[in-house]
């Protein structure tokens, strides 16, 4: 599955359907118990964010949320990238990835070519400009007024003033061409890297997440120090760090922030073309008009979708699940509960002429949500390679197939688990560069599980990292679908993307390895080894003794 999964030989979510057929036919789990994996709470939790991002999209909340923004933080290029990484990450932490770059690229194209005109039309001027002047050069000539041109044959010392001018705007136009290129880039590579790194930041946002949650209950079943509100409160600030940072690099790398002439007067040229590009984003709001009804119950629903989500057991207070029976209430049962109500609420203000007038006309009004518009926008495959996952990990415990891993893991005993942080994150980061990576997490989680009880240190400390660090490719079109949606535009490279990507590869793993040894330590309680991981060591240890017995006993009898 693994390598079905790396390689694509078959769809990932068809890929994920093969342990309900392999598993009891190879004696591993029956099917009585491969099948729920396919439908746990986790799986209902990620459906009520797919449901909730299609209701989103259905009244173009996105887009009103998007270009609200861009109108605040300005049109300067500097600060539109950090409005585009800004308004990208914030959506991803609730729609999918490819979602949200799907939705803004278009909206940066809009405010590039008001910025800059058609960039291949720039390109064929240019190179116009180029062939004229060297024409002129290879006759020794340069365009001057008609009515001037005996001049040309009375003073030399003219003549070469205006051939100093003449090189002096060519060498100006080569800057403003390759200043236009550069921005350009930097716009759309924002735009990927923003919808990765905001995708982080929620439990729901990206499939890795999920997979994180899913496995820990699967392998540890104690565990509850990991909800959507403990995680929140741990990623949001590393996204927002990594944002800003990412957002200085790609800036200072591709012109938006110079360095050198940031006293500069800017020229008129530039100052006519963000006038250009405020007035495309304003035109834009404007076309979407006034704020519906259903905009507005969307908004509300969604607030709170995250309020009761946040809320429901934040630890550091008591949530509004300890009004309940322990163990009863999770993120499931919170999401789906605000979901639902999408189905049922009317997407325009209910008259109720009809309470004190019988005969007024009692019209059916349309919900913020059909059915049928829910089985076109979810990406179900999703929640079948979160089965296919989850049912994998589940055949790897019972198989013993996760303890002889973690058993053949002595050479990484002696590691101090600060360096195991760093070589996980690399390692998985450089891996899912080829991999997708839903793939990669589940791949790796059970063997991260089992290096930690090695180790003696909190599962956490290892499998937060090796899950995060799933998000953080940037190097390579392939990497990810917004990668790849953003080099498809055919104004990137690959060598802008490696070039760009390292850096960014880079710095997310040291601040990773930061926040999990400062804040996800108190948040996490990271710093000791927990009872719900001896349970499972203790587990472990009965399961690999009885592995070896068996195959002790097989090697007898041969």
């Amino acid at each position: 599955m693994a390598l079905y999964w790396c390689t694509e030989a078959l769809p990932l979510a068809v890929t994920a359907l093969l342990p309900i057929v392999l598993f009891p036919f190879l004696g591993i789990l029956p099917s009585n118990k491969v099948c729920p994996q396919y439908f746990l709470d986790t799986n209902f939790l990620f459906l009520s964010g797919l449901i909730m991002a299609s209701a989103i999209e259905e009244w173009n909340l996105h887009r009103r949320i998007a270009l609200r923004v861009l109108m605040l933080v300005g049109v300067q290029p500097a600060r539109l990238i950090l409005g585009m990484m800004l308004t990208t990450s914030f959506l991803s932490m609730w729609l999918s990835n490819t979602a949200s770059t799907a939705m803004m690229l278009p909206i940066a194209n809009a405010i590039l070519k008001s910025l800059f005109g058609e960039k291949d039309t720039s390109k064929d001027m240019n190179r116009e400009n180029e062939e004229n002047q060297a024409s002129l050069q290879q006759n020794k000539l340069y365009t001057v007024p008609t009515e001037m041109q005996f001049l040309a044959s009375t003073e030399d010392k003219d003549l070469t003033e205006e051939k100093e001018v003449a090189s002096d705007a060519v060498s100006d136009l080569k800057k403003e061409e390759e200043y236009k290129t550069n921005i350009w880039k930097g716009f759309l590579i924002s735009i990927p890297y923003a919808a990765s790194i905001g995708g982080t930041a929620t439990l729901t946002g990206t499939a890795p997440n999920l997979i994180l949650l899913g496995q820990l209950k699967s392998y540890f079943p104690e565990c509850d120090v990991v909800n959507f509100g403990s995680w929140f409160m741990f990623a949001f600030p590393l996204m927002l760090i990594f944002l800003l940072l990412g957002w200085l690099w790609i800036s200072i790398l591709y012109g938006g922030i110079n360095l050198r002439g940031w006293r500069t007067k800017k020229s008129n040229i530039r100052v006519d073309a963000e006038a250009r590009a405020r007035e495309v984003i304003k035109e834009d709001y404007q076309k979407l008009g006034p704020t519906k009804f259903a905009e507005q119950a969307i908004f509300f629903l969604f607030c709170m979708f995250a309020i009761m989500l946040f809320s429901r057991d934040p630890k550091f207070i008591p949530g509004w699940a300890s009004l309940f029976a322990p163990g009863f209430i999770s993120d499931a049962v919170t999401g789906i509960a605000i979901v639902i109500v999408l189905f049922f609420f009317p997407s325009q203000k209910p008259s109720f002429k009809w309470w004190f007038d019988l005969k007024a006309p009692n019209t059916e009004t349309q919900p913020l949500l059909t059915w049928r518009k829910a089985q076109e926008t979810v990406p179900w495959n999703i929640i079948l390679l979160l089965g296919g996952g989850f049912a994998m990990a589940k055949g790897c415990e019972e198989s013993g197939l996760s303890v002889w891993i973690g058993g053949r893991l002595h050479p990484l005993e002696g590691v101090p688990p600060p360096v195991a942080v760093i070589l996980i994150t690399i390692v998985i980061a450089l891996f899912t560069e080829f991999a997708s990576n839903t793939a990669t997490i589940i791949i790796f989680l059970p063997v991260l599980a089992e290096l930690a009880i090695r180790l003696k240190v909190n599962p956490l400390y290892l499998m937060i990292p090796g899950t995060i660090g799933c998000s953080y490719a940037f190097m390579l079109p392939v990497s990810t679908p917004p990668n790849s949606i953003a080099f498809s535009s055919g104004h990137l490279m690959v060598k802008d993307m490696a070039r760009t990507g390292l850096l960014m590869n880079l710095m997310g793993v040291l601040l990773l390895s930061l926040a999990m040894n400062t804040w996800a330590k108190s948040i996490f309680q990271l710093g000791t080894f927990p009872a719900w991981a001896n349970i499972h060591a203790e587990n472990a240890t009965s399961l690999l003794t009885a592995v070896e017995n068996v195959t002790l006993s097989a090697l007898n009898k041969i």
